[in-house]
């Protein structure tokens, strides 16, 4: 007969397991979306960065570091390098591919974006951050490219250990 401890425990176990299961695809869509967004309004075009986006780099970002203002280094490049970040590390991130470095990537660009806005810390940059430490402590998850390309990888090896 089991106790009412064991029946806690056992239903915890199972909660942890669909957890690990469901909580990687919804904090990668979680991460992806907002920036996946911000991406789309950059672009007129196959590679044409749009007017506003070139506008908001050269004239209105700017880098707040210890209290003074600076103009960003290289704004077009920034604008370009930025614009296409801003679509192709979130469509990594919702099929699971390159996972944790889509993740670290996006990390990066939330501190600079903390250092362009610096009010937004609370209500944008900080769960973002905390998306993505998440998604590159947890990984990809089961549902994912990655976990399919590392499944694939075992079965070639024989005894399906590591090579």
């Amino acid at each position: 007969m089991s106790t009412a401890e064991d029946v806690v425990r056992d239903l915890l176990e199972r909660l942890a397991q669909v957890a690990l299961v469901v909580a990687p695809p919804v904090l990668r869509i979680a991460l992806a979306l907002p920036f996946f967004k911000s991406g789309l309004t950059k672009w007129d075009g196959f590679l044409s960065l749009s007017p506003a986006a070139s506008y908001l780099f050269e004239g209105e970002f700017k880098l707040h570091i210890f209290g003074h203002a600076y103009d960003l280094p290289f704004p077009a490049v920034f604008a370009y390098f930025d614009g296409i970040a801003e679509i192709v590390l979130p469509v990594l991130l919702i099929v699971g591919f390159a996972t944790r470095f889509s993740a670290l990537a996006l990390l990066i660009m939330t501190g600079v974006i903390q250092l362009v806005v610096p009010e937004g810390w609370a209500n944008f940059h900080l769960p973002w951050a905390a998306l993505a430490i998440a998604l590159m402590a947890l990984g990809p998850g089961r549902l994912s490219l990655d976990h399919l390309a590392a499944s694939l990888c075992r079965r070639r090896v024989p005894g399906g250990g590591r090579p």
